[in-house]
């Protein structure tokens, strides 16, 4: 028997009684995400996956138990978009990289960033990524509660510097005017030295992400 904290990954595809079935979740799942890259986390509704797929909204309930089962089906898929190769002995290099898909999938996603950080998830696909981690840490000395807050740190980042990314809407254009306009009165030397920062050329920021990136990932590990 299952109650509403058994995830959904442990209960049967469909429900046991009625038609045949007629859809997957993995169809249901690839509406919802669908549905999200479009309209955002807010325009996931049973209705309007339903539309998605040209069904009534009553005939989803016979795989899903509501919007929470699709948001945590939809965050576990996309770590499916992950490339999980070998680990190459360098802890560093090995959780940058995973970091930086991280990064490539919520800008792809970007209604994806949010969920990672107000509701994780632990589902088969994103078993596949914590399982490539423990694998790259295998010879790290921390014990396995230590790894796990590393997979949940490294998460986190990689949604922040999403986030940061997706930001430069007109939120951030209008926090530039002013600070460049404070710069521009010259009355605070610092903010008017990292003005003259931000804005000038820059043809290295993969470069500089990344070695962000490495940082941070040390200071982890430590």
């Amino acid at each position: 028997m299952t109650d509403d904290t058994t995830p959904i990954w442990l209960r049967p595809e469909r429900a046991a009684v009625g038609r045949p079935a007629e859809r997957t979740r993995a169809e249901i799942t690839a509406a919802a995400i669908a549905v999200a890259d479009r309209g955002g986390p807010d325009a996931v509704s049973m209705r309007n996956i339903a539309d998605e797929l040209g069904t009534g909204p009553a005939s989803l309930y016979r795989y899903v138990g509501g919007r929470d089962d699709l948001l945590d089906l939809m965050v576990d898929a996309t770590a499916a978009e992950y490339r999980l190769d070998p680990p190459t002995g360098d802890h560093v290099r090995d959780l940058v990289a995973v970091a930086e898909q991280a990064r490539s999938i919520m800008l792809r996603h970007p209604w994806l960033p949010e969920l990672v950080l107000t509701r994780p998830v632990l589902g088969p696909c994103t078993l596949d990524v914590l399982d490539h981690v423990l694998e790259a840490l295998a010879d790290h000395p921390g014990d396995g509660r230590t790894k796990l807050e590393i997979f949940a740190l490294l998460n986190a980042i990689a949604a922040t510097f999403a986030l940061n990314e997706l930001a430069a809407g007109n939120r951030a254009e209008r926090a530039a005017a002013y600070l460049g306009h404070i710069a521009a009165a010259g009355e605070r030397p610092r903010i008017t030295a990292l003005w003259d920062e931000l804005t000038a050329p820059n043809d290295d920021s993969d470069d500089r992400r990344a070695e962000r990136l490495a940082a941070l990932v040390s200071s982890l590990l430590q």
